[in-house]
């Protein structure tokens, strides 16, 4: 069930058409709203959030947010509103502003649900990466961060001359090593599949494309262990909501993996979402979008406890320093300050 602050908060902002910083004093501009609880399942919890912890919903107003994305220098957080094929920034400072439109539909066709950008990242040289829905294509802006433009390079698009899927989301290692996965949520009824697999991918710097894993049937957020010898995947399946480990050798090739936690049990009208978007923090520890929100997972698998936004989350991302952790949940956007 929600709260009562989450549900007044519903209340004050349904009216609202466009996105808005949400705050609760116009005199402090850093006095956000709070919703939500946290559920302590493991000691282990503690040494990343304190027990007075509180989520902030410091954006709202959005259609589905998702791919949220630290930008160090700008001191900004950039993300996707993907039915809406946009990308907004947002600043302690400047609050909320539109970053690039369109994000990842260049298209003229006007009833596609999911058209925009999902996952985002930055290359070894400070450009955007992006998966774009509509385009189904991991592809590159051709512009700076700080003047941003909807002029695209495709980087790929097909699998032995099969179109992708709809790219979701995505994550670089050291070597330029780029891991995405593809499944077909940005395709609307019109649009034809042309693989008959869900794929998680490698794009190497050379161009090419290897497909690493097809038996997923819903493969969602993707991240790599600090020492980048563990893929993690999640997949968004109603009857197999969970949470995967592939081992990885030096050439980035999957050479086994294991179920890393089930949450199909989890899944309820009291904990509203699946496992999506992850984040891998510096300690090894998950932050994955899970039922009833942020679950925090260690790296062997334990369930330390779920930061509970009462939202259908989809995606998170750490500033530089970890010392907040970034939330997409549904039409809001949330943060928590860590330890």
């Amino acid at each position: 069930m929600k709260n009562s602050n989450f549900l007044l908060l519903l209340i004050l902002i349904s009216g609202c058409s466009n996105p808005k910083t949400s705050t609760t004093n116009e005199a402090d501009d850093f006095n956000y709203q709070t919703v939500g609880s946290i559920e302590r399942l493991d000691t282990d919890l503690n040494e990343f959030l304190s027990e007075d912890a509180k989520i902030e919903v410091i954006a709202s107003g959005f259609e589905w947010s998702e791919g949220p994305l630290w930008l160090e220098d700008q001191k900004a957080l950039i993300f996707s509103d993907v039915p809406t094929n946009k990308i907004w920034k947002w600043t302690e400072q400047d609050s909320l502003s539109l970053f690039l439109e369109p994000s990842g539909y260049l298209g003229t066709e006007t009833n596609k649900k999911e058209p925009g950008s999902n996952g985002l990242a930055l290359n070894a040289n400070g450009e955007l990466i992006l998966c774009q829905h509509g385009e189904r294509q991991i592809a590159k802006m051709n512009a700076s961060l700080s003047s941003p433009k909807a002029d695209f390079i495709s980087l790929v698009s097909d699998y032995e001359g099969k179109m992708l899927n709809s790219p979701n989301d995505l994550v670089f290692n050291k070597s330029g090593q780029l891991f995405f996965n593809d499944p077909p949520y940005g395709l609307d009824p019109w649009n034809t599949k042309e693989l008959d697999f869900q794929g998680v991918y490698r794009l190497d710097p050379d161009g090419s494309l290897n497909l690493l894993v097809d038996s997923l049937s819903r493969p969602n957020g993707i991240g790599l262990s600090p020492d980048e010898k563990t893929l993690y995947i999640a997949q968004s399946d109603f009857e197999k909501a969970r949470y995967y480990a592939f081992d990885l050798d030096e050439n980035g090739d999957v050479i086994g993996g294991k179920v890393l936690l089930d949450a199909t049990s989890s899944i309820g009208r009291e904990n509203p979402g699946l496992p999506d978007g992850l984040t891998v923090h510096s300690s090894g520890t998950l932050f994955a979008s899970g039922p009833g929100g942020i679950w925090v997972i260690s790296a062997e698998g334990k369930h330390l406890g779920t930061i509970k936004t009462g939202q259908g989350t989809a995606n998170c991302a750490f500033d530089s320093a970890e010392k907040y952790l970034y939330m997409t949940a549904d039409a809001f956007l949330m943060r928590i300050r860590l330890k």
